[in-house]
């Protein structure tokens, strides 16, 4: 829970030595640190870190004593004890003088900054101090470690024996202890019992002591590590006992952790071994261990060397450890990793050349942990020669790290939330307000397929782009909130952080008082009275309940621990608090609905009830105590409580309460203690007598059972008080952190359908799960889990080579600290279904089925079974995935699950895979079924990799017939694409790029895309487009081979898509025709030509005309009941003219060329005066036609159709937009070329029939039909002549060609729609046949097709 954040700075020194500094360390209290170099002691201040005295050794006395080697704080901060190396210590008083400082805050006259406290001087200005050599010790041998007792000073010797010294002034004497007469054993109850392990010539390395195990960790000089402890507070020889493991002969280096009761020994062979006591036997039992695992670290691991230095962050939640090769690892307090200067940006610079690790000589934890001072090794190594050569002064190696946290680290309290929370030494970073936002999909990352549109006419189908919203988990910024200045110049460092539930305000605690933010208002609150702010001191922790701050405090005054409440929508002033008295000092507190839990100093727990006053003008709340539970039987140190909570959750016995009413009361208190997760829950065996009328604070509680031990290892602990019965099973379960360990959740199992459970099940249940972030928040409801990553960002590539050794820049990447999530709900899942619990798996994914990465749950549950059991090197036993596909066919994204898992998986995976899952044979059809043509597609490259080319072009044929038939336009291009792949592939060559478009069917396509139609071209134009010609460039050789496979492959292509046209054309669906062709560039105009006196020949006028009328949405034309008197058959308007009025539709749509359009009707007819029935038909004629989309869609197959020279399709679209110029045109086109009589005889008998249904059925259309009946008379006056001479004309052998030829291709396209195909080799056979006569039809068609069109 620990980031590092920017760049290191480096201390500039104004010392002029040429030494290097050898260790460095931060006294008790963390307002000093001192350097010790290996004649001088210096002493800065950390916050400015600047230089405040140094003292020099005289040379005299140094060729005495010798170069200083190690150096110890007392735990008051006066004296300082430095070893030497000839085995003397000198010991230092510093001396401050109160009154002088050498450093002052300068601020403008006018400044409100100045004097704002009483004591500004104290705590803004650097002191002034004097180092002064009190006293000299030799102990004649030389000294291997020093450690700072509380009143004494324990030294190490080389030669084997431990002196305890006095700080004050060594009254009392020496104490010498030999080790050689302390008997160690594997446990202190062996020890005690005289059973001794033979320990000869021992001498230590290395120690340290830990005050809440009362003893020392200890390395031995042959590597063996141990724990010395006393049966009293006295060290004598008499009373020391040790324990000492056997298995353990290469510790390097050791240090403790107070708060969890922890000894981390470094190992020669890198790792970190971390042991803890066990309080029955007094043995060192193994915790963990930290090391670089080869899978994240291949290239430097087992090459870091011995470990050099460890050192616990000051709140006991990190460690950071560092190696002798060089790096350093942050690691939290049970072993997840946090930070490794090993890998990534910190090894490689920007051009890839490696850098040397940064080696550690020293370093030390500042305040709070906002600061790591560090001795740079390599600074002294480099720049030593450099130095010399140009006589420069020397670079200061001294670095110091800055961190950011987790609010938890400090202020447990905190995980009841579900925002994350981090403070740094001057600002909040917060991810409140956005934990969740919706965008658009229309990104490359979501949407790789999606590329920009083509041009589009008409027909195009906005499907193209994806509408539908995804969910995204936030984005990595931060909201930074500054701290007031004015707050931290007084109270720094910042100890503790809240944000209340709805993440609107934030409070902070420094050295005094407390301040709080609205990310509302944007505005800050602080005290008005400093002296009230000076006056109390934060012990505690603060929570937020409602609107009101909770917090613990200490009141200097008059010296009174005190449990205190602020409004946050008052003013800061103590005149609106709510004050309670403690009897203890606070520890921890924490807030459960309207319960505030305390945990104090004499290891009771305090429950108190808080709630507003509704008779008070300014907002307030009363606290009263509830109830008290002592703890002092169960907690050895009350500083080993690392957090305690109220929560809903019980045990068995428990679970058989109404759920609202378990969600309700607090049932039990979970303490964390020194990492060991204790419950208490309320005792309910005895007689309940529940009062309603009585007021639920005021009556008794229920007393708690004993602790119960929940779990081991636990650094963070989560719970929510809320309840919602869809998702009961995530709202009342326990989620902890264990570190290394992963995450653990307490799951409660209920039984299905309200029947009675098994007597021999357990009601909770807890489960183990990894995940690859380390967690600061769970949303509980979400299934998801919040957390932070460092993330690295190089700039060496901004400075020269001659520059670059002075600059941080360049030695260490920028670090920023950046927000992550990880999904958790597949974790749990599999968890239940290797225990069996298949059906409190399924019970927990459906009340989650709604969640948006739902399906993404169970892809990664697959996904992870699957590779792990398919990759095992030994036989599983009991495999899990047959259970976990089980499981995912009870939902119905199971076919969608299985295909995703598969193409995101190694093809050396899928026989496994289809092994338990099925046949992709069986699921492709299972697909096609259920109309899922999209997992359909998918499942074709499945089958493409796995069965043979035959299988999958016969599937492929399936599903491209079936994407036609449901106008999945993408899916038909997807799969055009794919059929040519295959016939390509099996060739093994690269596809073949086509030789030749036909030039009409383009033509027509980019007319319409790039300009309107207008509907008078010159006959010339008509003349050409009727008379082109297409000629084929056959290749020769090997690439002709090549090109005959791939024409193969395309006329098997086109006859589907020729198969699929005449289907269109036959059911007179010509919207359809016109999407299918716009979607899939399909050549309409050559095809259309080709089939003009078959499938495009209409056979029906009358129906043509009423499926169009319906397909396109077009009104039926109707006569007015004064159609007599009609302008339109005065004359003054004629049915067919172009006009530019619009339809009806643009007349309800406010369009700015509807608009125009009107304006210029009225311009153009100013003069014109309209009368009322002249006005009703010009609004009739409107009514009657059809949404604007449609006529332009009418209109463009017009076109196509006049293209193709389809003549009778003309003639329906001609009458359904009642244009009399296009019925001209075609009448026209009909006596200047050599139409076919059978063509002229169609239309003819068409005409009639539509004349006659209009008489009869549809009046509407007489008018029209009036005035174009000139036109129809000259036609039936040239098909009576056409007629006579055809009879007696002989066959065309042309033509019996092409009636032949449709019976052909129609065998052709259902053979290849058929589920069970003939043979490869039989259905090329007979695609080259047709492609012969299509070759011949195409020559033919087209040397035949020559009209003289002539246009009006």
């Amino acid at each position: 829970m620990y980031f590092l954040s920017g760049w290191p700075k480096r201390l500039s020194c104004p010392l002029e030595s040429v030494e290097q500094p050898l260790h460095i360390q931060a006294d008790p209290q963390k307002a000093f640190f001192m350097v010790l170099f290996p004649s001088q002691l210096s002493i800065w201040y950390s916050r400015p870190s600047v230089l405040i005295v140094s003292y020099k050794e005289p040379s005299k006395s140094t060729s005495q004593f010798g170069p200083y080697k190690g150096a110890e704080w007392r735990p008051d901060s006066t004296m300082i004890a430095v070893s030497t190396v000839n085995g003397y210590i000198l010991f230092f008083d510093i001396l401050s003088s109160r009154e002088k400082y050498i450093y002052e805050p300068v601020y403008p006259k006018e400044s409100s900054h100045v004097k704002r406290t009483l004591h500004y001087k104290e705590e803004q200005c650097v002191p002034s101090l004097n180092i002064q050599m009190k006293k000299v010790l030799d102990l004649q041998a030389s000294i291997s470690s020093l450690q700072c007792m509380v009143e004494d000073l324990l030294v190490a010797t080389a030669d084997g024996y431990l002196h305890l010294i006095h700080w004050d002034g060594m009254t009392n004497g020496r104490k010498v202890i030999n080790l050689c007469t302390v008997p160690f054993s594997v446990d202190l109850q062996s020890s005690r019992a005289g059973s001794f392990l033979g320990f000869k010539d021992a001498r230590i390395r290395d120690m340290e002591y830990c005050a809440t195990l009362n003893g020392f960790a200890v390395v031995f000089n042959d590597g063996r590590i141990g724990f010395l402890t006393s049966v009293s507070s006295r060290f004598t020889a008499e009373q020391l006992y040790g324990v000492c493991l056997q298995d353990v002969v290469d510790g390097t280096c050791v240090a403790v952790n107070n708060k969890y009761r922890l000894m981390a020994f470094g190992c020669v062979n890198g790792s970190v071994q971390v042991y803890t006591m066990d309080i029955t036997t007094g043995a060192m039992q193994l915790s963990h261990k930290l090391e670089l695992m080869p899978k994240q670290y291949p290239d430097i691991w087992n090459k870091t060397g011995p470990v050099k230095l460890i050192r616990w962050s000051p709140d006991g939640c990190a460690v950071m450890v560092t190696w002798k090769c060089g790096g350093m690892s942050l690691w939290s307090v049970f072993g997840a990793q946090l930070i490794c200067t090993l890998g990534g940006d910190f090894v490689y610079r920007s051009d890839g050349i490696k850098k040397d690790p940064l080696k550690i000589h020293s370093m030390s934890w500042g305040s709070e942990g906002y600061h790591l001072w560090v001795i740079d090794g390599n600074c002294s190594q480099n720049t030593k020669c450099k130095r010399d050569a140009k006589k420069e002064a020397p670079q200061f190696s001294i670095l110091q790290f800055q961190f950011i946290k987790s609010a938890l680290a400090v202020n447990p309290c905190m995980s009841n939330q579900e925002q994350v929370l981090l403070q740094g030494e001057d600002c909040l970073y917060l991810n409140c307000g956005d934990a969740k936002q919706v965008q658009s999909p229309r990104n490359t990352l979501l949407h790789p397929e999606h590329k920009p549109a083509r041009g589009r006419g008409p027909f195009s189908d906005g499907g193209l782009d994806s509408q539908s919203l995804s969910t995204l988990l936030g984005h990595r910024h931060w909201h930074v909130v500054q701290i007031h200045s004015t707050y931290l110049e007084s109270n720094w460092p910042i100890k503790f952080s809240a944000i209340d539930k709805l993440g609107q305000n934030v409070a902070v605690v420094g050295k005094f008082g407390f301040a709080h933010y609205s990310l509302i208002t944007k505005k800050w609150k602080l005290f008005g009275n400093v002296a009230q702010e000076q006056n109390m001191m934060v012990t505690g922790g603060l929570a937020w309940w409602n609107d009101f701050i909770v917090l613990a405090c200490y009141n200097l005054n008059d010296h009174q621990e005190e449990l205190r409440t602020y409004p946050q929508t008052s003013n800061l002033d103590n005149t609106f608090a709510s004050v309670a008295k403690v009897q203890a000092d606070t520890l921890l507190l924490s807030v459960f609905r309207d319960i505030v839990i305390l945990f104090r100093a004499d290891c009771s727990i305090c429950l108190y009830s808080i709630e507003r006053r509704p008779d008070s003008l300014n907002p307030t709340a009363s606290v009263q105590v509830l109830q008290e539970v002592s703890m002092s039987r169960y907690i050895p140190h009350p500083f080993l409580v690392v957090s305690v909570t109220l929560t809903s959750v019980r045990t068995e016995t428990g679970i058989g309460l109404k759920m609202s009413q378990q969600a309700c009361e607090a049932e039990s208190i979970m303490l964390n203690l020194a990492g060991q997760l204790i419950m208490l829950q309320r005792d309910r065996s005895g007689p309940q007598i529940r009062e309603k009328d009585n007021n639920p604070n005021q009556r008794k509680l229920l007393p708690f059972c004993a602790p119960v031990v929940v779990a081991q290892s636990v650094e963070n602990v989560w719970t929510t008080c809320r309840l919602e019965k869809q998702k009961h099973h995530l709202l009342e379960a326990l989620w902890l952190s264990c570190g290394g360990a992963g995450m653990k959740v307490w799951l409660p199992l209920f039984p299905r359908d309200h029947r009675k459970p098994h007597s021999f099940l357990s009601r909770r249940i807890m489960l183990p799960f990894h995940i690859n972030i380390y967690p600061l928040a769970v949303l509980f409801e979400d299934a998801l889990v919040l957390g932070a990553v460092n993330d690295t960002v190089l700039y060496d590539c901004l400075y020269t080579q001659t520059s670059a050794r002075e600059h941080s820049e360049v030695l260490f990447p920028f670090c920023i600290v950046e927000r992550t999530s990880q999904i958790y709900l597949h974790h749990v899942l599999r968890q239940l279904l290797v225990r069996n619990l298949g059906e409190q798996a399924l019970l927990l994914a459906h009340s989650c089925a709604t969640l948006p990465y739902f399906p993404h749950v169970l892809e990664l549950m697959l996904h992870e079974v699957l590779e792990e059991e398919a990759t095992s090197q030994e036989p599983i036993p009991d495999p899990l995935l047959p259970t976990v596909v089980k499981f995912i066919t009870e939902f119905p994204l199971f076919l969608q699950t299985v295909v995703h898992c598969a193409r995101k998986t190694e093809y050396a995976l899928w026989n496994y895979l289809f092994a338990a899952v099925g046949n992709p044979k069986d699921l492709f059809e299972e697909c096609l079924m259920a109309q899922d043509l999209d997992t359909a597609a998918s499942y074709l490259i499945i089958l493409q990799n796995m069965e043979a080319p035959g299988v999958s072009r016969q599937h492929a044929t399936l599903l491209f017939n079936t994407a036609l038939e449901q106008e999945k336009w993408d899916l038909c291009r997807h799969m055009i694409r794919f059929l040519k792949a295959i016939g390509s592939g099996e060739l093994e060559t690269p596809p073949a790029t086509p030789t030749l478009q036909e030039p009409s069917s383009s033509g027509g396509f980019e007319f319409f895309r790039h300009g309107s139609i207008s509907l008078s071209q010159s006959a010339e134009h008509f003349h050409s487009k009727f008379n082109l010609q297409k000629t084929l460039s056959m290749p020769s050789g090997p690439s002709g081979k090549r090109w005959i496979k791939d024409c193969d492959e395309n006329m098997y292509i086109d006859m589907m898509l020729w198969r699929h046209a005449r289907h269109l054309l036959e059911e007179i669906k010509l919207k359809d025709l016109g999407c299918f062709a716009a979607q899939l560039s399909f050549e309409l105009i050559g095809w259309l030509r080709k089939e003009r006196t078959r499938a495009a020949c209409v056979e029906d006028f009358v129906t043509a005309l009423k499926k169009l009328h319906e397909d396109f949405l077009w009104p039926f034309p109707v006569i007015p009941a004064s159609s007599i008197n009609s302008p339109f058959k005065t004359g003054k308007y004629r049915a067919g003219d172009e006009c530019s009025i619009g339809s009806a539709t643009d007349l309800t749509e406010a369009s700015s060329m509807v608009d125009g359009d009107w304006t210029m009707v009225d311009e153009n007819s100013s003069s014109l005066s309209l009368t009322q029935s002249e006005l009703e038909h010009l609004s009739l004629e409107l009514a009657c036609k059809g949404p604007h989309k449609s006529q332009v869609q009418l209109q463009y197959l017009l076109h196509i159709f006049m293209e193709a020279g389809c003549l009778d399709w003309c003639i329906i679209i001609g009458f359904i937009l009642r244009e009399s110029s296009v019925i001209n045109q075609i009448f026209s086109i009909m006596q200047s070329s050599d139409i076919d009589g059978e063509i002229c005889q169609n239309i003819k008998t068409g005409l009639c029939a539509i004349d006659e249904w209009a008489s009869t059925d549809c009046p509407g259309y007489k008018p029209f039909i009036n005035i174009i009946k000139p036109q129809i008379q000259k036609l039936n006056e040239i098909t009576d002549e056409q007629v006579q001479p055809e009879a007696f004309q002989p066959v065309n052998p042309s033509n019996v060609t092409k009636q032949a030829s449709p019976g052909v291709e129609e065998s052709m396209t259902s053979s290849s729609h058929c589920t069970n195909p003939q043979s490869d080799a039989a259905n090329s056979s007979v695609i080259r046949h047709e492609e012969d006569k299509s070759t011949t039809e195409e020559k033919d068609s087209f040397q035949d097709d020559s009209y003289d069109c002539t246009m009006s």
